[in-house]
């Protein structure tokens, strides 16, 4: 009995842990939106629930001013994650090109990157966090790939070198 019920703890440990699950009465206003503005730059970008309760996060990318990026950035109560390998984001994107970042602590100045595909249908982007590696400004570092025990910060990034329009649908974010 004493193993089953050990079992039973181990499993109900190992169950994903939901980092935000968007619907119709999720509360936004710790997203954030950080475009190029904040370096002179001219992209903008919004996010907000569409009917169904999605989270929308679109916008316009222009290289004016040295531009071209638009991040949705969230900071939550730290996590302890050393129990998940990975992170699991259901989504739409538009067939672009996206990053998805995350920071043990949001003082610092590099993010872990793990660079994502969309296709224009709905996915799950599953992300191993050891492969997530750690940049600072469009730059890898010479660090290690991600092996902390705890994020406090998600951020969604598009910056794919050129003028273009976006559209990301996002679901939910889960840490498996």
């Amino acid at each position: 009995m004493k193993l089953f019920l050990t079992l039973i703890v181990l499993f109900l440990s190992m169950q994903a842990h939901v980092i935000f699950d968007f619907n119709k009465k999720s509360d936004l206003q710790d997203w954030i939106i950080v475009d190029d503005v904040v370096m002179g730059g001219r992209s903008s970008s919004t996010f907000k629930l569409d009917k169904n309760g999605l989270g929308i996060f679109e916008g316009n990318i222009s290289l004016e001013n040295n531009g071209g990026f638009s991040s949705l950035r969230y900071r939550f109560e730290k996590k302890t994650i050393k129990e998940y390998t990975q992170v699991k984001i259901c989504l739409r994107g538009d067939g672009k090109k996206y990053q998805f970042r995350i920071k043990s602590n949001s003082g610092d100045y590099y993010s872990y990157i793990a660079p994502f595909s969309t296709s224009g249908e709905w996915q799950e982007i599953v992300i191993p966090l050891k492969g997530m590696y750690p940049s600072f400004r469009g730059r890898r570092l010479n660090q290690p790939n991600f092996s902390n025990n705890f994020i406090e910060e998600v951020t969604f990034l598009i910056g794919n070198k050129k003028d273009e329009s976006f559209k990301l649908f996002i679901d939910k974010i889960v840490l498996e």
